[in-house]
């Protein structure tokens, strides 16, 4: 049997809402299951927002008694491999579902591995415009190579450096993704203005007290005036990212050049001209 975390689409489909759905193929279920049933995550879960489907690749193997789905790697080496032949199989287990439910595409599937593309905003919007998603958790020394040629659409990694298996930065990713899906969030505003949307890092944000250990909250953020607090917490996620990530100040910067410096000069030249204009007039009336 597949560990499952559903919940029911008729609200949704009262209101004409799609529901996103995750689909993680795992050794670990239940680790799934627990990092995704509370929280944010789990609200959503709950209005039928999201649902997570996590598969045991186990439940594919074809020992019966161990339930075996790794061994030996060709050619030797440490460490066991995963094969390809489970995977293969819950994959095409979790796709008879997805597509029996409508005239729907085969679902992208995310490979987690270290070998992939860094995880970014801009990826976490790119997949929360699926209606369903399909991860793979490797474990052990990896997976076969001839699975992930055939199944794989997307080999992404969320940092340079090695985990055990592929569920915790799968989780990370469900998570970033889920905020991105319509209704996830109480407040969907929240999503534009946090870090990374544009480019840039979010702005300091306060809260009561107004002073704190001798620290008091910039009085711009008091003023009430909502134009001049946007124009600041502009400046300041600026500053923020020039000083923190300088890699995605150069890419704000190229998106957004400040003006031309010869439109500067010529305007402040024009300006000359003309005082120097009224000047003469002011003396030829005095002649």
């Amino acid at each position: 049997m597949n560990n499952c975390i559903n919940s029911s689409r008729s609200g949704n489909l009262r209101l004409g809402i799609i529901r996103m759905n995750f689909h993680i193929m795992t050794l670990f279920p239940e680790m799934i299951e627990q990092g995704l049933s509370t929280s944010i995550t789990g609200r959503a879960m709950n209005k039928g927002l999201i649902s997570f489907d996590a598969v045991n690749i186990r439940d594919f193997s074809n020992d019966d008694k161990h339930h075996k789905v790794d061994d030996y790697t060709y050619g030797g080496g440490a460490g066991m491999l995963m094969q390809a032949q489970p995977i293969y199989d819950c994959y095409l287990s979790i796709v008879e579902n997805i597509v029996s439910d409508s005239a729907k595409k085969a679902p992208r599937v995310i490979y987690v591995t270290p070998q992939g593309q860094v995880f970014n905003q801009k990826m976490a919007a790119d997949f929360a415009a699926e209606e369903d998603l399909i991860f793979l958790c490797g474990h052990y020394e990896g997976v076969d190579e001839r699975v992930l040629e055939e199944i794989v659409t997307d080999y992404v990694s969320i940092g340079d450096y090695v985990l055990t298996g592929g569920e915790l930065p799968a989780m990370v990713m469900i998570d970033a993704i889920s905020r991105l899906v319509p209704g996830v969030l109480n407040n969907d505003e929240s999503a534009m203005t946090e870090s990374f949307n544009n480019n840039l890092l979010e702005y300091p944000q306060y809260s009561r007290p107004e002073e704190w250990m001798g620290k008091k909250v910039p009085p711009i953020l008091l003023s009430g005036d909502h134009k001049k607090v946007d124009e600041w917490r502009l400046e300041q996620s600026i500053i923020r990212t020039k000083e923190r990530r300088p890699d995605l100040y150069e890419i704000w910067l190229s998106e957004n050049p400040p003006k031309p410096e010869k439109k500067r000069r010529r305007r402040k030249k024009a300006a000359e001209q003309d005082a120097d204009k009224a000047s003469d007039t002011d003396l030829n009336k005095e002649d």
